[in-house]
């Protein structure tokens, strides 16, 4: 489900995220400067309610094993959220990015510690979502029909 955008305004990517309960209307992503390979690629910033740029998530740049595009993944987090939203990037800098959120799916573990088969979830009547196993924007002709 997508949620929100970034695009580049004077060399600097500003965007919001927006749900039923979540209304983030200014956002910043900082490149993160670092050698460190397990480093994120940004910071996600916000205003606060005293006007400071405030950090509450990061962005970790991936590839796609399929279609060798670069998306990023990461989460925001805030004590105001009662858990942590993530989220995926995709697009590019200059054309910008759309946010696409995805509920994670819960590890179903068995009582000796092995790791359950995944079984189909029931049908909720919401439908799937957008995005794919691996985290990339279905095609059009892959999305469900409602």
């Amino acid at each position: 489900m997508n949620i929100g955008q970034f695009k580049s305004a004077n060399g600097q990517l500003i965007g919001s995220i927006a749900t039923a309960t979540i209304d983030l209307a200014r956002l910043g992503l900082r490149p993160v400067e670092s050698d460190n390979e397990r480093a994120p690629a940004y910071e996600i910033v916000t205003l606060n309610v005293a006007r400071r740029w405030v950090q509450i998530g990061a962005l970790w740049e991936l590839t796609s094993n399929s279609t060798g595009e670069v998306f990023y993944q990461g989460k925001l987090d805030d004590p105001s959220l009662s858990e942590p939203l993530q989220i995926t990037l995709f697009g590019n800098n200059d054309e910008g990015f759309r946010v696409v959120w995805n509920r994670p799916q819960p590890r179903r573990e068995n009582m000796d510690g092995t790791r359950q088969t995944r079984r189909k979830a029931n049908d909720d009547g919401f439908g799937t979502g957008n995005a794919t196993d691996n985290g990339q924007l279905a095609d059009a002709d892959e999305m469900p029909a409602f």
